[in-house]
């Protein structure tokens, strides 16, 4: 028999070597100076040596006990060892199953489509808020009260609307799981009714159409960067996001010698990973001689040296904005809700006499690179509509060229002409 005394007292040898207790329990002491228990048993006519963990983790009441329980398996015909590996499957099975690993795995399906900001915004949505409340439970155990205790931290932190995306996100990974035979039904479904109504959407403030001439009078009178200047043009003329104009490369410019000159924005730098190609209208096209004179030395369209990134900042357009008065008033993204305002807004009278819109719905959808809400209709549209879309961001820079003259008018003779005055989209 073993006692603690003697436990302590063995020593490492060149081999290794066993310490009986008794019972087929013992000790195998290792050349490295481990000593871990070890039961001896036969099962089935055959010898067989179960493991029983570390000593002193595992001390010597301990292992008596859990021999004295495996020999109670043998008793009933049970195999302890066959015990042990069922019981390591279930636990490997059970973490495979849990609400985080199933929403890892979702996230890692979807991630491909979608951008590197807006996957590591999402990732960080489950991060901070979901994985520390049901994480660890296996997901076919999360239940609608759990799922509202974890959303109810959200909101009462005042973060009503973030809740609800939570919640989608999570009836997401639910309905991966259900796919994947690992969970039957999807809580979140009937939780958007138990959840505080959010705040109505305050859309981005925006410069509004009969404002455009204002605008432009502001902005000829505004000294900032001509660089920056020609960003916010170009941003304006493309309808695109203040990300995408600030990390445009050259290259990314084809045709500019021919008729139809584009701008073909890569997937990896889209919002939802989808390649989105802009048609250059004259104006907009006008602006990058200037813009290359520039940036010699740089594949990027807008550089800007000592910036974290190399480029022009997040703020640096939205800055103009703000020395032309419109803090509060007006932001850089107001632009694209301003297109899509007027552009929906356009109408003609077609061939049998009816009002009709100038521009489909889809076009201007498209060229917002916004995503099918229609998950199904999506799926099966992949249409670029170049054609009509480059017909209608000519008639947009046009439009605001119109809106230019306005302004120009509206100043009269004696405007004084600022130093920048090549740069309007007329040029």
């Amino acid at each position: 028999m073993l006692t603690d005394t003697a436990i302590r007292s063995l020593k490492s040898e060149t081999k290794p070597y066993k310490k009986g207790d008794g019972g087929g329990l013992h000790l195998l002491v290792t050349p490295g100076g481990a000593k871990l228990w070890r039961w001896a048993y036969r099962f089935d006519g055959k010898q067989k040596t179960l493991a029983g963990g570390t000593y002193p983790a595992t001390g010597l009441a301990a292992a008596r006990e859990w021999r004295n329980d495996s020999k109670a398996l043998v008793e009933r015909g049970r195999d302890p060892g066959e015990v042990k590996k069922a019981a390591k499957r279930e636990a490997r099975s059970a973490s495979a199953n849990t609400f985080e690993s199933i929403a890892r795995e979702w996230l890692a399906s979807i991630r491909p489509h979608w951008s590197d900001r807006y996957a590591a915004l999402v990732l960080g949505r489950f991060e901070n808020d979901v994985f520390p409340k049901i994480g660890k439970l296996p997901i076919a155990s999360v239940d609608g009260p759990a799922l509202r205790a974890m959303l109810k931290t959200v909101e009462d932190r005042g973060a009503v609307e973030f809740a609800h995306r939570i919640r989608a996100h999570c009836g997401n990974v639910f309905r991966f799981a259900i796919a994947g035979g690992r969970a039957r039904h999807d809580p979140s479904v009937a939780m958007a009714d138990a959840q505080p109504r959010p705040k109505p959407v305050v859309h981005r403030p925006r410069v509004g159409i009969h404002g455009m001439p204002d605008f432009f009078a502001r902005f000829a009178r505004d000294e900032g960067h001509e660089l920056t200047h020609l960003a916010l043009r170009w941003t304006i003329l493309t309808i695109v996001r203040t990300q995408e104009t600030r990390f445009a490369l050259k290259d990314e410019i084809q045709g500019l010698s021919g008729p139809a000159p584009q701008w073909r924005i890569s997937a990896e730098r889209m919002k939802m990973r989808n390649e989105h190609v802009v048609p250059l209208s004259r104006q907009a096209a006008a602006l990058l001689p200037r813009i290359f004179e520039l940036s010699p030395d740089s594949n990027y369209l807008f550089p800007m040296p000592g910036t974290k990134k190399g480029v022009i900042s997040e703020n640096r357009m939205l800055d103009c904005m703000y020395r032309m008065g419109y803090r509060g008033k007006a932001t850089v993204h107001g632009f694209r809700g301003l297109a899509s305002t007027v552009l929906n807004e356009q109408t003609r009278i077609d061939d049998r006499g009816e009002i009709v819109r100038m521009w489909d719905s889809d076009w201007v959808e498209r060229q917002l690179a916004h995503v099918e809400q229609d998950e199904v209709r999506g799926a099966y549209n992949a249409a670029e509509w170049i054609g009509p879309r480059r017909r209608m961001l000519q008639w947009w820079a046009d439009w605001l060229e119109e809106q230019e003259r306005a302004a120009s008018r509206l100043a009269g003779a004696t405007m004084v002409e600022p130093a920048h005055s090549r740069l309007r989209l007329a040029s």
